[in-house]
């Protein structure tokens, strides 16, 4: 009696194998993209862009919108994936990062070079095109300063954060300069949230990561004691500049409420910082982490239903 299985049972079994391989291939790719980033990404450049449509008195374009966040979404993509490319060996050393594709081997190192710089080539020339030249500039703007300048700062000085910052409030900038081709205060208060809204945020993060960060080289905290009183005033300032900052917006609408909402978002999310910073554990790191996530698209959405000029 033979042993061997029947030809269908070798069939049904490569069948199996090449499906379950395309698919962590497709995932791998999908993790270089970053998705998680590219979602508050999109949110702040559709409010950017809706706002600046209804301030400038044009008729709201569903066309020049799907473009819009089309050519960001690439740009952003290539960018995370590049970044993942020039920092694979240093994530293979973090618990957080050595499961990502480029960092745990799954994906060559030229592979991922070359779909990043394909996304990111792509993104820009469809901006150019599609939307307007400014969008596409402010787009590769963003790419080169985040590669080129904070990736290797993070290695070097834990200004790095600040620097960081610049190129991450840069999504409305890109989606008010899509609508409108140009830029005003309205666009720079927009930023300055974005900007201000970062430190926290990433506080959380480097606070809860930061064994991580110092087993791979990472100078996001700086080391002994000056190491709280920065997470203190990366913390805390931002937070109440932040506050000031979202309430500097024009409301055309419901002015009183849109003021109790905006403070009371702050006041929230400030209240949030303070416990972080006198406790400085994991947990509150946690809280203050979950409390950017939702506090963002909470804001930006207040600005776009009540800051809006379309009537």
């Amino acid at each position: 009696m033979s042993l061997r299985p029947a030809p269908s049972e070798f069939s049904s079994a490569a069948l199996q194998e090449r499906h379950s391989s395309a698919s962590t291939l497709l995932s791998d790719y999908w993790a270089l993209t970053k998705p998680e980033v590219n979602f508050l990404i999109l949110i702040t450049t559709l409010v950017g862009f809706y706002l600046a449509s209804a301030s400038t008195g044009r008729s709201f374009s569903f066309v020049r919108l799907f473009n819009t966040l089309l050519g960001t979404l690439l740009v952003a993509s290539g960018t995370g994936s590049l970044n993942q490319y020039l920092e694979r060996h240093f994530d293979a050393q973090m618990r957080r990062t050595a499961r990502r594709p480029a960092a745990a081997g799954r994906l060559t190192p030229s592979a991922v070079l070359t779909f990043g710089t394909a996304l990111a080539i792509a993104g820009s020339i469809y901006l150019a095109i599609a939307v307007n030249l400014l969008a596409s500039a402010l787009a590769a703007l963003t790419l080169l300063t985040y590669l080129f300048v904070y990736t290797p700062l993070k290695r070097k000085t834990p200004l790095c954060v600040l620097v960081g910052a610049f190129p991450g409030a840069m999504p409305p900038l890109i989606g008010w300069a899509a609508a409108s081709g140009r830029l005003n205060i309205e666009a720079g208060i927009l930023y300055a949230m974005l900007f201000l809204w970062q430190f926290p945020h990433f506080m959380a993060i480097a606070w809860m990561y930061r064994e991580d960060y110092d087993r791979a080289g990472y100078l996001v905290l700086p080391k002994g004691n000056a190491r709280v009183p920065f997470v203190t005033l990366e913390t805390l300032l931002p937070l109440l500049a932040l506050v000031a900052v979202s309430i500097l917006q024009f409301p055309t609408r419901h002015a009183a409420t849109f003021y109790c909402a905006a403070s009371l978002l702050g006041t929230g999310f400030t209240y949030f910082g303070w416990q972080f910073v006198f406790e400085r554990s994991r947990v509150a790191a946690r809280r203050l982490l979950t409390a950017s996530i939702v506090y963002l698209p909470l804001l930006y959405g207040l600005s776009a239903t009540l800051c809006n000029r379309a009537r």
